[in-house]
């Protein structure tokens, strides 16, 4: 059976023996993110800090240091067992998630009484956001963050509201701001209906609700769909909403933490920089929208979850780049098929968090992966992914050694090697190939850079010579042989191939 709440899913983590529980004093200040970020790199297991330094907090909270990180040879594992999904084949998984999503379940509203997050409520002056012990997580961000949040924002389109990830920085007991880039589903309504209606647009952001909701927050959802709905489907049970104290919206009732405010139009503060993704303080400073605090709900002695960015580039996994290859990657290849196009699986490249994608598909025609590039750089996949590879529809795309070799054998760099000719398409103001005047407008926080994409085809033309060092079968029983002997099953790398069972 699927876990349904955020201490559901750190009780897996504690069957698996994937949990830390650190009862030593720590601080916020550094000390927790880079323990998380030592984990992250060692592939240790996940560190909750159940004492957390401090001298004026009110709340005995926990932090927890990327609960949602997999390991690194098969990030999506701890999600399949959090889903009851099958844990050592990647593409089994992948076709798992695609089932659930396509049955989407409708949640169920619950009572006050019957929501955890209800433990404790305060309001108006009461509410301060300064009780939590927000972590620090890099030397040179601009402030203390709220890094793993879910947003519940309105949506006329459904009736249960849309939810997205966000990112916010701490500025006193009663704001922060909000990381709102433009070309986004929520932002943009709040710029271009609330804001340019000049009123305030109400919003809660949620901490701790669970794998389901995290992961749906952070797929693309058709229009006039809910997330709520697709994480209902993904745990094959209908998610529990409450109402906020303070405005009509409705949140995940066992959810950690709830802020209820609204975001003030006209109003900015300061936002970043911050060490996002790539592991480097590259962003830079900008006015981002403002969240002011109504209300506050949460369990007693919540856990706070927090991501250390910049641990999931070519280092180790952490939470953001778990949920790529855990939700994303699903869920693009569900969007894909949609759309018409016969492919295997669309999976984002381990530890690149979201710049890089490999597509196993096949090359029907001459032309067909340009076709297949020009939809998805037109469409869900401009603002982040820089370049695909595109390798044969056996060639498990999980498998870095399989995509390495793919372009290493098939890929011609006179021919195989494409710049996509579109040099309109927006940016995030993260890359750091971009100089400080291509970073980021402060009005909406898109880049001024324009760029094209790129994509390699790393198929192969006819039928691969044989290889020299046995065949699929010999190396699996070589497999079976070594796992007889004792070698454990972590040991060994996701298969090579996309296999007929999976």
């Amino acid at each position: 059976m699927a876990v349904g709440s955020f201490r559901e899913f750190l009780g897996t983590l504690a069957d698996e023996d994937a949990l830390a529980r650190i009862t030593d004093e720590v601080s916020w200040d550094l000390e927790a993110s880079a323990i998380t970020m030592l984990a992250n790199e060692t592939d240790d297991r996940i560190p909750i800090f159940e004492t957390v330094q401090s001298q004026s907090l009110e709340t005995a909270a926990r932090l927890v240091g990327d609960p949602y990180r997999g390991p690194q040879r098969r990030p999506w594992q701890r999600f399949a067992r959090a889903f009851d999904l099958p844990t050592d084949s990647g593409p089994a998984y992948y076709e798992g998630v695609i089932d659930r999503l396509s049955e989407p379940i409708e949640p169920r509203v619950v009572s006050d009484g019957e929501a955890p997050c209800k433990e404790v409520v305060r309001t108006g002056s009461e509410a301060s956001l300064l009780e939590f012990p927000w972590p620090y997580i890099h030397q040179g961000d601009g402030g203390r963050y709220a890094t793993l949040a879910t947003l519940v924002a309105p949506d006329s389109d459904s009736e249960w509201g849309s939810w997205s990830r966000h990112r916010a920085m701490i500025h006193d007991d009663s704001q922060a701001s909000l990381l709102f880039l433009a070309g986004e589903q929520v932002p943009n309504r709040y710029y271009f209906e609330y804001e340019r209606d000049d009123e305030p647009m109400p919003v809660a952001l949620t901490l701790g609700a669970g794998p389901a909701i995290e992961s749906t927050a952070e797929v693309w959802i058709p229009v006039g769909k809910s997330e709520v709905s697709f994480a209902g489907g993904l745990r094959e049970s209908p998610v529990d909403l409450v109402d906020c104290e303070t405005n009509e919206l409705r949140v995940p009732a066992s959810a950690e933490i709830v802020i209820e405010g609204h975001v003030l139009p006209g109003e900015r503060l300061d936002e970043g920089p911050f060490g996002d993704y790539f592991g480097y303080m590259n962003g830079p400073r900008r006015s981002m929208p403002v969240l002011e605090v109504d209300a506050i709900t949460h369990r007693e002695r919540p856990y706070v979850p927090f991501c250390v960015e910049g641990s999931g580039v070519g280092y180790g996994e952490n939470s953001t780049s778990t949920f790529a290859v855990a939700a994303g990657g699903p869920d693009a290849t569900l969007g894909l098929r949609a759309a018409g196009f016969d492919v295997e699986l669309a999976v984002p490249w381990p530890f690149s968090s979201r710049t890089v994608w490999v597509i196993a598909t096949d090359r029907p025609y001459p032309g067909s992966l340009h076709e297949l590039a020009n939809f998805i750089f037109t469409t869900w996949g401009m603002l982040h992914i820089d370049f695909f590879v595109f390798v044969d529809s056996d060639v498990n795309p999980l498998n870095p050694r399989a995509v390495v070799e793919a372009i290493a054998l098939h890929a011609d760099p006179d021919t195989d090697f494409h710049q996509f000719g579109v040099e309109r398409m927006p940016k995030v103001p993260l890359n750091i190939y971009q100089t400080p005047d291509e970073k980021g407008s402060a009005a909406v926080g898109t880049s001024k850079t324009k760029t094209a994409k790129a994509y390699i085809d790393a198929c192969a033309d006819g039928t691969r010579p044989a290889q020299s060092i046995g065949d699929r079968d010999a190396r699996e029983q070589a497999r079976d042989l070594l796992s007889q002997a004792g070698i454990p099953e972590s040991a060994f790398e996701p298969s090579h191939t996309i296999g007929s069972n999976q």
